[in-house]
C-alpha cells in the first residue's frame, strides 16, 4: 500500500520551537513519539501516523486564549483525538513526567452532545497541545 492508497488521510504540521534539544526531550521522551528525519534546524516526528515537524524558530508570538466550557483555551493549539484508555494513559505519563497542565484533564460538555475528556499543556517552546477523547466517537463532528 502506498501513501496515496491510505484509507485515512494524514496531515503534515510544522510548528516553531526555540530549542531542538528540549523539543527532542519532550516529544521523544515525554510523549514517546518516534523521531524521523532531522537536520540542525528541524526534527520530523511520527504523531500517530501523521507527520509533525518541529522547526527551530526562536521568535515567539504572544499567547491568545478563548473561553470554552469555563476554561481559557490557548489558541492556536493542536493535538490528537484518542480513545478514552489512550487519553488516560497519556495523562498518567504526563503527570509522571511532572508536566504542568494549562487545563487539567477533565470531562468537557458532560451529558451533552460532544462530551469529551480533554487536557491542555504547552511544549517547552510554548506551543499549546490539546489531547481529547470523546465519550461517543460518532460525535466528533456533531452539532
Amino acid at each position: 500500500m502506498t501513501v496515496l492508497d491510505s484509507p485515512i488521510p494524514r496531515f503534515h504540521l510544522a510548528m516553531p520551537v526555540d530549542d531542538l534539544a528540549a523539543a527532542r526531550a519532550f516529544y521523544g521522551g515525554i510523549l514517546g513519539l518516534e523521531p524521523g528525519r532531522s537536520a540542525d534546524t528541524w526534527i520530523d516526528w511520527n504523531l500517530h501516523g501523521h507527520q509533525f515537524v518541529t522547526h527551530l524558530a526562536p521568535e515567539r508570538q504572544a499567547r491568545i486564549h478563548n473561553p470554552v466550557d469555563g476554561h481559557d483555551v490557548p489558541v492556536p493549539h493542536f493535538g490528537l483525538i484518542l480513545t478514552i484508555p489512550e487519553f488516560h494513559k497519556l495523562a498518567d505519563r504526563l503527570r509522571a513526567a511532572e508536566t504542568p497542565f494549562v487545563i487539567e484533564p477533565y470531562v468537557r460538555f458532560q451529558g451533552e452532545t460532544g462530551e469529551q475528556w480533554t487536557m491542555f499543556l504547552f511544549d517547552p517552546a510554548g506551543n499549546a497541545l490539546e489531547f481529547k477523547a470523546f465519550a461517543d466517537d460518532d460525535q466528533v463532528f456533531a452539532v
